[in-house]
Parts: C-alpha cells; sequence; structure tokens
C-alpha cells in the first residue's frame, strides 16, 4: 500500500452516550467508515478541548445534550482510498458522555441516528470497528446501575 497524503494524523472525539442501557449510535456520511454505524464524532476545533469537542459534535450530529465525564480510549482509522492508498488518518478519543436531554435526529454528518440496545451491538450489522468493545468499557466505567 502506498501513502498519498502526507498529513499528520488528525485528532478526532468519539461521543459514547450511554442511556438506559442502550448506546447511541449515527450512520455516518464521511470517511472513516462512511455509511457504517458509529459513534457521533468529528474534529477538534483549534482551541476547543476533546471534551468539549465531544459534546459539541453529539449536539451537532444528533440533536442530543450531553455532558462530558472522562476520556476513556483512543482508536486509530484509517482512510483509504480504492486503490489502497492512505487519504487520511485519525486519532479518534473516546469520550464517555452523560445524557441530558434529547432525542436522536441525524444532522451534519450523519443519514441516521438512533439509540441501539448495548446486549445486542456485538451482533449488529454494518457498524464500525470497536463500536461494541467501547460501548461495554463505558458500561463498566458507569458501575453499577
Amino acid at each position: 500500500m502506498s501513502v498519498q497524503s502526507s498529513a499528520h494524523p488528525v485528532a478526532s472525539v468519539l461521543g459514547v452516550v450511554v442511556h438506559d442501557q442502550n448506546v447511541l449510535l449515527v450512520r455516518r456520511i464521511n470517511p472513516p467508515d462512511a455509511g457504517k454505524w458509529g459513534y457521533p464524532g468529528g474534529w477538534i476545533d483549534p482551541g476547543e478541548t476533546m471534551a468539549q469537542a465531544a459534546v459539541r459534535e453529539l449536539f451537532e450530529e444528533t440533536e442530543v445534550r450531553a455532558e462530558a465525564r472522562c476520556v476513556f480510549n483512543a482508536l486509530d482509522a484509517f482512510d483509504y482510498d480504492d486503490e489502497g492508498a492512505l487519504r487520511r488518518q485519525f486519532v479518534m478519543v473516546a469520550v464517555l458522555c452523560a445524557w441530558v436531554s434529547g432525542s436522536p435526529i441525524a444532522g451534519d454528518d450523519a443519514t441516521e441516528a438512533a439509540w441501539f440496545p448495548i446486549a445486542m451491538l456485538p451482533s449488529l450489522e454494518n457498524v464500525s470497528e470497536d463500536v461494541d468493545t467501547l460501548a461495554f468499557q463505558a458500561l463498566k466505567l458507569l458501575g453499577p446501575a
């Protein structure tokens, strides 16, 4: 595989919201993982903290309001073109968020937004890698319900 992009990895966030044993996912429009279900998220704006970015991106993509709790994981994501050349690398920082208000409505970079029972995530099709792993890690951080 060749690398066409000389750009550095892009820092981004994922807003992981657990509410009533469900997790909030969006069907992504843009790479990486366009067309797949994943966590709302995106770039960190200059001067913005990871927590602020996660809350902002979450609202822009779902209209759900949340409060950031903590950073709990980081993942690599790679966007390749049709010939297998790397276009862009993302370092996605997972931020645990607590639901405050709102029902999911797709907006911004999402075609759909919905709550999914965490127990069904391992069998859910067309999802981004590590969606279930992050959900179970988030549950563990939250402790007993």
